[in-house]
């Protein structure tokens, strides 16, 4: 059940996240996903999947289909192996951001690099502006310490250097708050935010979320994101 901070900011605790352990795969769902379905979790305005996933070694999927869909990984622990039917393949470690525009339609597979060590994920779903788009795919890797103490931007409709191309009005950013480290974000009128913690603790406008929470945000003007102990999250600007 949501839980309301106050009337401009909607708690989804980790531990009311949808979950499923399939022995090789342990994935915890924060909006409806396969078998996971619940009319009041099916995304944040464009947002639509976020999915925390550990893949144990030797573990993946196969190749599977996707359309009119953008899909955005990002590794926070071990190494993720990745092939689509557009003739890519990679690997991807902490500190990259892939995207992949699933558009007409494509097909990839996705497996632990490892045969012993597991690999810790979020995947992201997010509606594409329309559908129809041509099937793409990019893969950067940020410069080293790049969301040290600072919320940087990863991907966008209109990206500069080191962001991915998101079809859609939305942006990620991405920071990584050390002892006491704060960052502010402003948000444009009519916009909405997500915040999806993935290591540690942070506080947002002075609510308290942990590894695996998030929170959605609307009616904010400064959204400022702090952290006592240290604390990693992603933080969605969305239309």
């Amino acid at each position: 059940m949501k839980k309301k901070a106050n009337d401009m900011m909607t708690l989804r605790k980790a531990s009311e996240r949808g979950h499923a352990n399939h022995g090789w795969l342990d994935s915890h769902f924060t909006f409806s996903f396969a078998d996971y379905h619940d009319l009041k979790h099916m995304g944040f305005r464009s947002l639509r999947v976020i999915n925390d996933d550990i893949i144990h070694g030797g573990g993946g999927f196969g190749m599977h289909p996707h359309r009119d869909m953008e899909i955005l990984t990002f590794v926070l622990e071990g190494a993720l192996r990745h092939e689509d039917s557009m003739g890519n393949g990679s690997v991807i470690r902490p500190g990259d951001v892939q995207r992949m525009s699933a558009g007409t339609g494509v097909l990839h597979s996705e497996a632990n690099e490892s045969g012993t060590e597991r690999v810790h994920l979020l995947q992201i779903w997010i509606l594409p502006e329309r559908q129809g788009l041509p099937p793409g795919y990019e893969q950067i890797t940020l410069p080293a310490g790049a969301t040290k103490g600072t919320l940087r931007r990863v991907a966008s409709r209109r990206p500069g250097k080191d962001e991915v191309t998101i079809h859609q009005d939305a942006a990620i950013f991405a920071a990584d708050l050390g002892k006491d480290g704060a960052v502010e974000h402003r948000l444009g009128p009519k916009r909405g935010a997500w915040v999806q913690v993935s290591s540690g603790a942070v506080a947002v406008n002075g609510t308290a979320l942990s590894a695996g929470d998030g929170a959605a945000i609307e009616g904010e003007e400064l959204l400022r994101i702090a952290s006592a102990k240290g604390g990693a999250f992603l933080l969605f600007d969305l239309a």
